[in-house]
């Protein structure tokens, strides 16, 4: 069985194919600057293992893992003081426990034409934009995150906009058009193709330097918030956090080893198989092999305590076993990616159920992630691999997501993978040096010797904004609070 990539993991060949020019969007402040994008990922295979192909060249020193923990920004503005910062255009800070940015007093109106739905609404609109932010090691990659509520009839478009090393701006690239709602007055959350300037691109949801090996890099970044709403009404779109993950984690095809530290715990999260839905919506990526994202992201979810009302799941054919799956599924779908595997519109998805937070991050190495587990927090962790990098897995993979739950006394990976023939399967038990290579490793090889890439560590991360100390302090320590 080889489980298909719900989100692309190769960067770098469509990356480096990128060239054109941009084509302009209509939207407010759209004529600023054209926008422009790559496509879609390859399709997954199975293939020989790395054994069978000589030593990479790329020698890793022993201490890359404490170097990777270097090469990685994630930044936010959360707080009431955080979002005064920023520059208003008709926004508002809510102060509640929760502070957040509001639509006040709309600059003006904005037509939009869906093109999913291929109808033209007008929309009342007013933006908020974040300082710059200097990263702490300049990116070849930057990916954004929000948790937001946007009532029916509402919704959000994040942009990022780059300062280059060297001097010379990027320009304002779209990052998702998002709302949590799919009803007739509603758009369609979407990413947005054909972005790039030359030298830098936008692949459904990752900011990526075109060619990493010119010294190229991401110095610093600007968030761009519009908040949208129908004219006429009081309605308006709630953001609670903003931040992006900026990183420069180097050409890898092996990473080394950590030593376990703290293990032998293991975290209370639901079994979803994704398999059991194979088949189901095809107007949502037709379940099975393609839901692993979001079915990662409800077993999550729900370990928080959180689960969609009996009146959320009314549309799911009642014959469909775990229809809070569906309810995911049809939820994260981005319909420009035609697929559930959009990493922020995961995030944003889980956000909506109450008191969530939700970032994309990466993390450096597996005892970051029994830092988490220890302190009551599972990790969604995204790889690739062939059949025969993952014992006990039985499929191979060009992009999958499972959750990393616990830990062995001997310090092996106790995983929920979704990717299992029922929920009574999902819980495995993976070795650990195999499992820290296929997440943290850049490049790979598929079947047929072709060099590919990989995640170099992507993960979800859902927790309570009434984290207890313990989980506070480290996600303090992991630059995520």
């Amino acid at each position: 069985m080889t489980s298909s990539a719900p989100r692309r993991t190769v960067l770098a060949a469509a990356l480096a194919a990128a060239a054109g020019v941009a084509a302009p969007v209509a939207l407010a402040q759209a004529a600023e600057e054209p926008r422009t994008a790559t496509g879609r990922s390859a399709a997954s295979g199975r293939s020989k293992s790395l054994v069978d192909h000589p030593k990479t060249p790329v020698d890793q020193p022993k201490s890359l893992v404490d170097h990777a923990k270097r090469l990685v920004d994630y930044h936010a503005w959360t707080t009431a003081a955080d979002w005064h910062t920023g520059s208003h255009r008709g926004t508002a800070v809510a102060h509640a426990a929760r502070p957040g940015i509001r639509l006040a007093r709309p600059l003006g109106t904005v037509d939009y034409q869906d093109p999913h739905t291929h109808k033209t609404t007008t929309w009342e609109y007013a933006t908020w934009t974040s300082p710059v932010h200097t990263l702490k090691v300049p990116a070849t990659e930057a990916v954004a995150s929000w948790n937001a509520h946007t009532p029916a009839g509402t919704w959000i478009a994040v942009e990022l906009r780059g300062t280059y090393r060297g001097g010379g701006q990027t320009p304002w690239y779209v990052m998702g058009r998002w709302t949590s709602g799919d009803g007739d007055g509603d758009i369609r959350r979407t990413s947005v193709d054909d972005q790039k300037d030359g030298r830098s691109s936008i692949s459904t949801d990752t900011f990526a330097i075109d060619d990493p090996s010119s010294g190229l890099r991401l110095d610093a970044y600007q968030l761009r918030l519009t908040l949208h709403r129908r004219p006429g009404t009081r309605l308006t779109p709630t953001v609670w956090r903003l931040g992006a993950m900026g990183s420069d984690i180097p050409d890898r095809f092996e990473v080394p080893p950590s030593e376990p530290v703290r293990v032998g715990r293991e975290l209370h999260v639901p079994r979803y198989s994704q398999e059991i839905h194979k088949g189901q919506y095809p107007e949502y990526d037709n379940g099975g092999e393609a839901w692993c994202s979001p079915t990662s992201s409800q077993m999550i979810i729900e370990s928080w305590g959180r689960k969609p009302t009996p009146e959320d799941l009314a549309w799911v054919n009642p014959s469909y076993a775990d229809p809070q799956v569906c309810q995911a599924a049809r939820h994260t779908y981005d319909y420009q990616y035609e697929g559930c595997g959009n990493w922020p519109f995961n995030a944003a998805y889980a956000a909506t159920y109450h008191g969530l937070e939700a970032v994309i991050t990466r993390l450096a190495s597996l005892t970051d992630a029994e830092r988490l587990v220890h302190a009551g927090i599972p990790v969604i962790t995204s790889q690739s691999f062939l059949k025969s990098e993952l014992d006990g897995a039985g499929y191979g993979t060009a992009g999958h997501l499972m959750t990393v739950i616990g830990f062995t006394p001997s310090g092996d990976v106790i995983a929920n993978d979704p990717a299992s023939p029922n929920d009574a399967a999902v819980r495995r038990v993976y070795k650990r040096r195999q499992f820290e290579n296929i997440w943290l490793r850049t490049k790979r090889y598929d079947d047929k010797g072709k060099v590919k890439s990989g995640s170099g560590g992507v993960c979800y991360l859902y927790w309570p904004t009434g984290p207890t100390p313990r989980q506070r302090r480290v996600l303090r320590e992991l630059g995520l609070s």
